[in-house]
Formats: C-alpha cells, structure tokens, sequence
C-alpha cells in the first residue's frame, strides 16, 4: 500500500528546512530527548517506517562504510534500496538515499516538514494533556523525515546507520528485521560509558528477539565479545560471525584490494579500489544481505556493487594534482586503521605529503594526535566550523608538545585559522595533503574544493 502523509502541512523551502534541521528548538520542549519521542512522532505519522524492511547496523567504526556496501549490495539484487547515513560530507540531504543517489532537495524538505509537524502535533498534545513538550533534537527529526521520504518513495527496504550508541537512537525506534554491529571503540564515553564493555552493551541493545544478527570483526575482542554474546542468548538469537581473508593488498592509492568471505552459502571472492581496512566491512555488509534475502548473492552482483560503490571521507583522494586526500577517522582506533593502509602502501613515513589536522573538542584529542603524528613528516593544523571544533591554537600547542615529547621538535607546525585558508595556502603552494582527525574536517575539505 502506497504512502502518503495522513495530514496536511506546510511545506517549507530547502534552506529553511536545513536551518530547522539545524536547529530544531522552535520545536522542542523540557523532556528528553527520549526514544518515545521519535516513537510518538512516527507513530503520529502512521508508521511511514512499516511501509518497508528495515536493516540497523550499530558501531564505533566501520558502520557508515557497512551500511554503504550493505545498501549497494542490496541494490544489485534488484531491491528499491534507501541508506540513512550521518553526518553529511557537504549537503544535508545526502544523509538520505536512494538507490545510490542522495534525495533531491525537494524532496529532502518536504521530509523535514513532514517530521515537524509531527513533532509539534505530538508536543501540543502533551501539552494539553500537562504533561512536558519533548526535545527533538536534529536527529530526532532527520530520522523522522528520512522514514517518510524512503516510505513515499516506496523503497523495499532501507539501510539505516545508527547515530550514536544503539540503545537510545532514534533509528531504534523502528522495528529492524536485520542488525550488525561492526566494531567496538573508546567513542562518545561521557555518554556511553568509559569502558569498551560498557560501550559494547549499548550497541549491543540493537539486539532483539527475532532479528537476523551479524557481528563484525571489529566486535572479537574478549571482553566486548563477551558482551554480544550475553545479549544475543538473553535474546535467543545466533548471531552469524563476519571474517575475511585478504588476498591481495594495495599496490598504491586507488589500486584494488582483493579479499575473500566465507559465509554458510557461498565463498565469495572480490576485488574493490578501497584501502586495506575495508574488506572487513564488505564482509559484514556481505554476511548481512545474505542472511536478510536468504539465498546465496550473485557473485557477479556483488563484484559490480561493491567495486562502485562511495565511501565518501574514507581514504578519499578528492584531487590528484596537487593531491588531496581525506579521511574521515575521528578516534584512535579509526586513526590506526588509517595509518595502517598508508603504511601497507608506502612505509616510508618521509614520502608522504603534509598532515592538515582538526579535532573535535569532545573527542580524545590526544589519542588521535598521538597516533597520526608519527606517520607524517610535516604538520598544519586548523579548526572547522562544528561548535565543537577545538580551537586551532589549542590543538596546535598539543601538536607542538607532542612533537617535542618525541624528539622532533623542529617538524614544520603550520597554523590555519580555517579550512578554507588552508585549502588555500597549499594549493598555491602546489603541495600535497591528507586531512584527517575529525569527519567534519573531510567534509569542509570536500566542501571547498567542490567550490572551486
């Protein structure tokens, strides 16, 4: 049965949605926020959400690339498939997709209507019944728009990423057929906890009775092991176990990486232009759609999907001459990751070019610094744009001391009070870069050459 939003409202123009979405506060209250409230506004809506499947993929690191080759993968199999993704490189609306391209803005706006006057219908109610309005919060209300847009469209199923932890996202106020978890990390620790176990139990929550659950390689470390299997036989679930085997690694940036999965129907084997961290993601995303079709996937499908499919901000060469590379790593763990397929490619740490640096303030800061900086011969740091960026002084200063705490005192340490100055200053001087520390560092460098 087709969808359609069951009550009038007012359509907002495209940049007015994206300053709602930005802010949500003319819409939001004194509760919260709270799952209820995306569960009350969906409800509100009449469930856009049941008008198709959907797959739930939770984790530290590595779920924005799964649930990117899970929704191509399954878009090579014939399926209307939508991805939900966060955050944005550039423009808002590419946090929604489907089949491979991001919404238009039309329809992105309208989604965003739709989603606020829920939540004030919702609030009004609450309201009058004396009870506290809730705060919805941007993604609240993104979440809510994307599951109307998907449902108007009339995809067959959607991949949809969790924000942050599992337990209390707003995509986990759909009812999910299929789940991953792909990795555990020391992220988001003054709300999720401060201890990998602890981080674990909030992923770990996506879990339910009924659902097809696959856990990712990232999730095999004993004590956050320990974890997801406690959840899934609370739950009655066997959970299927991702691996890979690499065959062949990168020769250089952009060249192939070959790897191989085993799952309970097929091996299959795939070559993809990607850096050496990522097989382990496909073969989640791989394990995944097997289990959601339930039948062995067309090898050469699969081969095709993953081959082209983005992965915007992961080892990302945005322009070759002179190059510029990003990486969205943003916490120690993903830093390694990085660092590790440069080092796979080249190990000679003096041929790489210049590292532009950027944190966010909520972020271990020092845990990323320390491991970036000795796979880098000379440094610039600079700040975006987030409210949360670390101001670039203060990340420069722990540049600077870390350098001096490793003997290297004399490294060149480059200051930019923007990207956009950066940008500026190394393409002038026709020099290469890599910027990575933060994902919203890759999206403003992505933002400003797409300006150019």
């Amino acid at each position: 049965m087709t969808y359609s939003c069951p009550f009038s409202i007012e359509e907002l123009a495209y940049d007015e949605a994206v300053r709602i979405a930005h802010d949500t506060g003319k819409i939001s209250g004194d509760a919260g926020p709270l799952l209820e409230t995306v569960v009350d506004m969906l409800d509100e809506l009449e469930r856009p959400d049941s008008h198709f499947d959907c797959i739930q993929i939770a984790g530290t690191n590595g779920k924005t690339s799964t649930s990117r080759f899970a929704a191509s993968i399954l878009g090579g199999e014939g399926l209307k498939c939508a991805l939900y993704t966060s955050p944005e490189l550039v423009h808002m609306e590419e946090r929604m997709e489907i089949l491979g391209a991001p919404v238009a803005p039309v329809q992105f706006a309208h989604g965003v209507s739709a989603a606020r006057e829920a939540g004030r219908r919702v609030n009004l109610r609450r309201e009058e019944a004396g009870e506290a309005r809730y705060t919805i919060t941007p993604f609240d209300l993104l979440t809510v728009a994307a599951m109307v847009v998907f449902a108007e469209a009339g995809v067959d199923v959607a991949v949809l990423e969790v924000g942050m932890g599992g337990r209390w996202d707003a995509t986990s106020a759909t009812d999910p057929v299929a789940v991953a978890v792909t990795g555990i990390g020391l992220d988001h620790m003054r709300i999720l906890g401060d201890t990998l176990e602890k981080i674990a139990a909030e992923k770990a929550a996506v879990i339910k009775p009924g659902r097809i659950v696959v856990l990712g390689e990232g999730t095999h470390e004993p004590g956050v092991w320990r974890v997801m299997s406690e959840r899934c036989d609370e739950c009655g679930v066997e959970p299927l176990v991702s691996s890979h085997e690499t065959l062949e690694l990168p020769a250089c940036l952009g060249d192939r990486v070959r790897f191989a999965c085993q799952t309970a129907r097929r091996r299959y084997e795939v070559s993809m232009p990607k850096p050496s961290y990522q097989p382990q993601n496909a073969a989640c995303a791989i394990y995944l759609c097997e289990a959601y079709i339930g039948r062995a996937l067309d090898a050469a499908s699969l081969q095709a999907s993953l081959a082209a499919c983005p992965t915007p901000g992961r080892f990302d060469v945005l322009r070759e001459s002179p190059l510029v590379l990003v990486d969205a790593c943003h916490n120690p763990q993903s830093c390694e990751n990085f660092v590790s397929a440069l080092d796979e490619i080249d190990p000679v740490v003096e041929n790489r070019p210049a590292l532009l640096v950027a944190a966010l303030a909520d972020k271990d800061v020092s845990g990323i610094v320390n491991v970036l900086l000795p796979a880098f011969p000379a440094f610039a740091v600079t700040q975006t744009a987030s409210d949360r960026a670390l101001p670039a002084g203060e990340l420069a200063k722990l540049v600077e001391d870390e350098l001096a705490r490793r003997g290297r005192a004399n490294a060149s340490v480059e200051v930019f009070a923007c990207v956009d100055d950066a940008l500026d200053a190394f393409t002038a001087a026709g020099r290469d870069v890599v910027a990575a520390g933060t994902i919203t560092l890759a999206g403003e460098v992505a933002g400003c050459l797409s300006r150019r």
